[in-house]
């Protein structure tokens, strides 16, 4: 039987004097001392990765972001498809990775499979980079013998839940700075530039016109009091995010945000693509059904959707049928009840709920293109209306002056 080599986390400075840190394996500290020296580094703290400490790694412990989830899956699927034992797949990727973090997690990972622990339960110490419907199914493909193709689903699941994320920023990035550039302009335009136009008109003996005593009293107030307009957001943001914190102010923040025409239509299906795409996995993956509403429950961000989940799964535990629980919540679109409803009947439920999470995305991407669209616009003509007024505050008096003039 193979020895367990030891890991070691290691903290050194280099010829730059910059700190670096990592984790290498060598059979003593001193061995893996010896190691940093012969590559140029002045090791300052060598400790041994204890079944404790490896949580507590700090490289480690802020876990992965889904690209290097993804890719890090994706190359294990790719080894372990190959033959490979675990521990030699993990030796090979940690040899082969430059990145700091995932080279530690990599190592402290064959270190606990070197012990005698499964994938799954290694990946167990490391929460933060592995969440359980990842530890679940690998979990379930390490007992059916099918590990190289959960690995390869998980790291699809990763890859589109990344996706996700970035087409809800991108559609949501150009319409906020749009808007901040916006009002940064009008701030500008109110504090700076029109007190020194609207000056001129101060001395004229005629009454100015609505619009222009509306402007200048606009004016006089941010330059007034735009600190305390700064201190009331700011107070209102700290207020809004302990409110956020009590769950059942983000549950009925939550139900009002599914009954917005675009934006419940956005969320709906954001949350039913996920659920379903962590089912669909599960359920490939063999893990019991109601193991798998549990976990597709926690990546659900919706609290009424996701306690939708929770109440299906206990209907579903009574006798009734998955599709028929989800039904009765009313919180998810028909067409994926039916998608599920069908898969049900025929079997095939996996592959069905993959189906449901690839319409829902179709819906979502159509959702996003519609609030791009709709959101642009509609900041460009209130900028424009806003830009306008001041330019018609500005302009009515000089039309009345060219009157008088006549």
């Amino acid at each position: 039987m193979e020895s367990v080599v030891p890991a070691f986390a290691y903290q050194a400075l280099d010829s730059s004097g910059s700190t670096q840190r990592g984790v290498l394996q060598g059979d003593t500290a001193r061995a893996v001392r010896s190691i940093l020296r012969e590559r140029g580094l002045h090791p300052l703290a060598v400790d041994e990765v204890g079944e404790q400490a490896r949580g507590g790694l700090p490289f480690v412990r802020r876990g992965l972001s889904a690209t290097q989830l993804a890719l890090l899956t994706r190359q294990l699927a790719t080894l372990v498809r190959a033959d490979l034992p675990i521990d030699e797949a993990l030796a090979a990727l940690s040899e082969e990775d430059d990145n700091e973090r995932q080279r530690g997690l990599t190592v402290a990972l064959r270190s606990r499979v070197m012990e005698g622990a499964s994938l799954a339960q290694a990946m167990q110490d490391f929460p933060d980079t592995f969440p359980e419907i990842f530890r679940a199914s690998v979990a379930a493909g390490e007992q059916s013998g099918h590990l190289a193709n959960v690995l390869e689903r998980l790291a699809e699941y990763a890859e589109a839940r990344d996706a996700l994320k970035q087409k809800l920023l991108a559609a949501l990035t150009y319409p906020l700075v749009l808007s901040v550039v916006a009002l940064a302009v009008v701030a500008g335009l109110l504090t700076w530039v029109v007190p020194q136009i609207i000056g001129v008109f101060e001395n004229m003996q005629r009454s100015l016109p609505l619009v222009t005593r509306v402007l200048m009293s606009l004016s006089d107030f941010l330059r007034s009091w735009a600190w305390l307009l700064l201190v009331i957001l700011v107070l209102i943001a700290f207020a809004v995010r302990f409110a956020m914190q009590r769950e059942s102010v983000r549950y009925r923040w939550h139900q009002f945000l599914l009954r917005l025409p675009l934006i419940g239509r956005l969320t709906r299906a954001a949350n039913t693509a996920r659920a379903a795409r962590t089912l669909a996995l599960l359920a490939g993956a063999a893990v019991p059904l109601l193991d798998a509403l549990a976990i597709a429950a926690q990546v659900v961000p919706n609290l009424p959707m996701r306690e939708s989940l929770r109440r299906a799964a206990f209907k579903v535990r009574e006798g009734s049928g998955f599709a028929r629980a989800l039904a009765e919540s009313k919180q998810f679109p028909p067409i994926a009840l039916r998608l599920i409803a069908s898969g049900e009947r025929s079997g095939e439920l996996p592959r069905m709920l993959e189906e449901a999470a690839a319409q829902q995305q179709r819906e979502l991407d159509r959702a996003l293109g519609l609030l791009s669209a709709t959101l642009g616009p509609a900041v460009i003509l209130l900028v424009g209306a806003m830009v306008l007024f001041i330019v018609l505050a500005i302009l009515m008096p000089i039309f009345d002056l060219n009157q008088m003039v006549k």
